[in-house]
């Protein structure tokens, strides 16, 4: 039996990842929810193989790679990640990982790989035992799979934003949360105190779901991000076309990847500026109206070796949450 090490933060991810291991692998299956979880689970011998994500909390991936290579730990690795950045190829291959595969991983992808490391013989006759009683233990909510849904999307749109930019591009462990307008003022202002922003609105509906992506650029970065693209703007029109250029970049590409992941298709407004060097309280004050109790997916991308990063809310209506439940029940199963 193979000591099998799935790591990674999310439940649906690592019930996804499970589900998706060949049926007769003989394997003992341990989890890790972060990196330092699974080291210490890998110095116990339970992590022969490991199967890790790259965006975490407390210890990521690229951290967990050089750790293990720092303390000279043995663990055949293979990095299953939403980060589908060139770089991050490159990155995790340097650390000593053995394969990339992106998510969601597909069975017969994982299986071939799986094959091809000789990490495991498909005339094997073994019983899926593990892999079920780990699949009956993990319990998934709601937020967590919306959470791992967004978490694919945001690194598709971050492989794109690198390409265009040519950087690497950092990514968080998306936030989902669901806010009263207020609440949802508060918590933005607390987080972004004396600031001013640009900000491009998308609308977005598709099956009985429907929201509004905000996308604010912080003033500051402006310029910086204007000497990346290669662009000299030469008054406020010129500016505005390059954040909406970005907007449609980002916004776009991380919702095709939930509609993807959901099986549906999102029908996009045109961006739309909201205004340009306005306090955050500004900002929202404008768009107040159309928001109610909103469903919330933060995301903050911050580009390496540069001071700059953008924030991204998806703000989901409160009738879409039904219909976004539904779909990811359907997904789970």
């Amino acid at each position: 039996m193979i000591p099998l090490l799935v790591c990674d933060d999310s439940n649906m991810a690592r019930k996804q990842l499970i589900r998706a291991l060949p049926a007769e692998w003989p394997v003992t299956l341990s989890q890790a929810a972060n990196g330092e979880e699974a080291l210490a689970l890998i110095r116990q011998g339970q992590g022969q193989v490991m199967l890790l994500d790259l965006t975490m909390p407390v210890l990521d991936g690229y951290q967990t790679l050089a750790a293990l290579r720092a303390e000279g730990l043995t663990s055949q690795v293979i990095v299953v990640s939403g980060d589908v950045q060139e770089e991050a190829l490159r990155r995790v291959r340097e650390l000593g990982a053995l394969a990339f595969i992106k998510k969601p991983a597909d069975p017969a992808i994982l299986r071939q790989t799986l094959i091809e490391l000789g990490l495991f013989d498909p005339r094997g006759s073994a019983t899926a035992q593990a892999q079920a009683a780990a699949l009956s233990e993990l319990k998934v909510s709601f937020r967590d799979a919306l959470r791992e849904v967004s978490n694919v999307a945001m690194g598709r749109a971050a492989a794109l934003l690198a390409k265009v930019l040519g950087v690497f591009v950092q990514l968080p462990v998306p936030q989902v949360n669901i806010f009263e307008v207020s609440e949802l003022h508060m918590t933005l202002l607390d987080a972004q105190r004396g600031e001013r922003f640009s900000a491009i609105c998308q609308g977005f509906i598709g099956e009985a779901i429907a929201g509004e992506a905000l996308l604010l650029f912080h003033d500051s970065e402006v310029d910086d991000m204007a000497r990346l693209l290669g662009w000299q703007p030469e008054n406020e029109a010129q500016t505005s076309e390059m954040l909406l250029d970005l907007a449609s970049i980002l916004t776009g590409a991380c919702l095709a990847g939930i509609a993807e992941q959901l099986d549906l298709r999102f029908s996009q407004g045109h961006p739309q500026l909201l205004g340009q060097h306005a306090s955050l309280d500004q900002l929202i004050q404008i768009n107040r109206q159309r928001w109610r109790k909103t469903l919330a997916v933060e995301i903050s991308y911050s580009l390496e070796g540069h001071a700059i990063h953008f924030d991204l809310l998806l703000l989901f209506t409160e009738d879409s949450i039904k219909r976004l439940t539904g779909k990811i029940g359907y997904l789970m199963e």
